[in-house]
Order: structure tokens, then C-alpha cells, then sequence
């Protein structure tokens, strides 16, 4: 019989192996990734140790299997009979980034395992980001009724323009986090806060759209004001793979912490900030703390309210 978890916090997503490309030839080979390990290693950061639900390969490394558990609990974790999930991340000298699969079998690691497997041992949680299509999000609802949930909608719907699907999930969240490219896509429109609105309009109770280097915006039904979070600088960007899926893990933290949709904005930001500083899934720095609080800091004191 499996043993029951007891976790606060838990992304649910997929573990993949990148292998980077950069514009000038570079590579970075095998290194970890996928979205639901990036958005653990934002709660992480935030000085969470969450559980990852995700499929795994037969063939999954025994170097990376070790570096998940070394920062997560990895007991959602469920085996496959399929080759792991491996991909190339070719990354443009504008910033655009194309992702070619290196396996043939890919689709049952960006929907499995399923809200109802048994061999995910987790009972309850205070927080969750989900990494699905929009039609699995009422059956993670259903699964964790008390936690809050933030939906970051899989990359191929929003791409893909498909707007009634992407309603189909608005109900079951509590939390709806699109970067700004996939829901100028879905909406077919350019303006963020008009966006906004009509995320609102459509039934999102927060929204959270994510801008890359111009950092992200908020709103919440029943507000008249929208805040803009600021990107924090780093010394340098070395990778910007998978920011956007830590800012998702940071932001459900803070919002399960403070109930504040600013104080969650700036989690997310802070934990966007060290991903961007390493290839891969970021390491927690020596002095966590204090870095941690000093980014948060420097992200409140860069927010700004605009008219909605």
C-alpha cells in the first residue's frame, strides 16, 4: 500500500533532460529541466521543500533522479515504460527559443500521471501549480479542493490560439498565469491590461501575466488597479529557461503565505531572478535567506499601480 504525504506545496508538470543550443554555437548538454521542476525549485527558493508530480522515463539518469530528491520530495514521481523525456532548446540571438523532442513518445509526459493516480501519494497541500492543457485542471481541483491553485496553461493550447479551450480551465483556478505571447495569441489582442481585463471579464479571479524582462502584471476581480512587478537585475542572464515556471512556483508560495497579491507578485519575481542566473534548475544559494529577502525587498520597492 502507498504511504500518505503530507506536503504544503507541490508542482505538477514534467521533468525533462535539455539539451541547450545558443545563438553562437554553444551547448549545455543534459542539463535539467521541464516546467514542473522549475516551478519546485521556485518554491524551493522561497524556503519550501515541495513535492514534484511528474512522469518519469525508465531510463531517467540515476545523477539527475538524485539531484530531484536532494531539493524535493520526488514520491510523486511515477515510472514509465517510455524513454525519459529529452529535447533541444535552441535559443535565437532575439531571445526566441524552439524546442525540438529528441524521443518519439512525448504527449504522456504533459499529461500524466493523472489527478486520480494512486501512486501519487499526496493528501493535501496549501498550494499547487499545475502544468496541464486546460481540460485536466477540474480533475486537480478535485483532487486537492482546499489548496490554492495556480494554472499555468501548457505552452502548445495557448500557441495554438485556442481560446475556448483555454476557458474551459478559468473555472478550477484560482490563480491564471500565461506568459504575455501566449495570451496575446489566445486573445488575439496586443495591450496587457486590456488583456487583463478580459481575463477578468472571462472569469479569472487572479491573474498573473508574465512579460519576461518587463517583468509581470497583476489583477484580481473586484480591483479597479492592475501592479506592475519589476524584473529584478542580475549580474548577468545566463539562461532564461524555465524563469517563467519558477515565477509560478514563487507566486503560489507567496499567496498561500501572505494573501497578497503584490507580496506574491514579488516572491514570484524574486524566485524568477536566480533561475535566470544558472543553466538549468538553480542551486540554492549558501545564504538563501538573507539573498531571498534582500531580492524581495528590491522587488517591492519597484512596484507600480496602474489604472485597469
Amino acid at each position: 500500500m502507498l504511504a500518505m504525504s503530507t506536503i504544503d506545496f507541490i508542482a505538477v508538470g514534467s521533468v525533462i533532460i535539455d539539451d541547450i543550443v545558443y545563438p553562437d554555437g554553444r551547448t549545455d548538454m543534459g542539463v535539467l529541466g521541464g516546467g514542473g521542476t522549475h516551478a519546485a525549485c521556485g518554491m524551493t527558493l522561497a524556503g519550501e521543500r515541495p513535492g514534484l508530480v511528474a512522469l518519469v522515463g525508465k531510463d531517467l539518469p540515476s545523477d539527475i533522479r538524485a539531484r530531484l530528491a536532494r531539493d524535493f520530495d520526488t514520491s510523486g514521481l511515477v515510472g514509465s515504460a517510455h524513454k525519459q523525456l529529452r529535447g533541444w532548446q535552441i535559443f535565437e540571438w532575439d531571445g526566441r527559443r524552439s524546442e525540438v523532442f529528441r524521443v518519439d513518445i512525448v504527449e504522456p509526459f504533459q499529461f500524466e500521471p493523472l489527478a486520480d493516480s494512486p501512486d501519487i501519494p499526496f493528501t493535501a497541500a496549501k498550494g499547487i501549480t499545475l502544468l496541464r492543457a486546460p481540460a485536466y485542471v477540474r480533475a486537480w481541483r478535485r483532487r486537492f479542493p482546499q489548496a490554492a491553485l495556480l494554472w499555468e496553461p501548457l505552452r502548445a493550447l495557448m500557441m495554438a490560439g485556442d481560446y475556448q479551450g483555454f476557458l474551459e480551465g478559468i473555472p478550477y483556478a484560482d490563480i491564471v498565469s500565461p506568459n504575455l505571447l501566449e495570451a496575446q495569441t489566445v486573445y488575439g489582442i496586443e495591450d496587457e491590461r486590456e488583456i487583463l481585463r478580459r481575463m477578468l471579464a472571462d472569469g479569472t479571479r487572479v491573474a498573473a501575466l508574465r512579460m519576461g524582462e518587463r517583468g509581470s502584471l497583476l489583477a484580481a476581480q473586484g480591483q479597479s488597479q492592475a501592479w506592475r512587478i519589476p524584473p529584478l537585475p542580475v549580474d548577468a542572464i545566463v539562461d532564461q529557461t524555465g524563469a517563467g515556471n519558477a515565477y509560478c512556483g514563487g507566486f503560489i508560495v507567496g499567496w498561500a503565505r501572505r494573501q497578497n497579491l503584490i507580496q506574491a507578485g514579488c516572491y514570484a519575481a524574486a524566485a524568477a531572478s536566480f533561475t535566470l542566473e544558472t543553466v538549468g534548475i538553480a542551486d540554492i544559494p549558501p545564504q538563501r535567506e538573507i539573498e531571498w529577502h534582500k531580492r524581495l525587498q528590491d522587488a517591492r520597492e519597484g512596484v507600480k499601480t496602474l489604472a485597469l
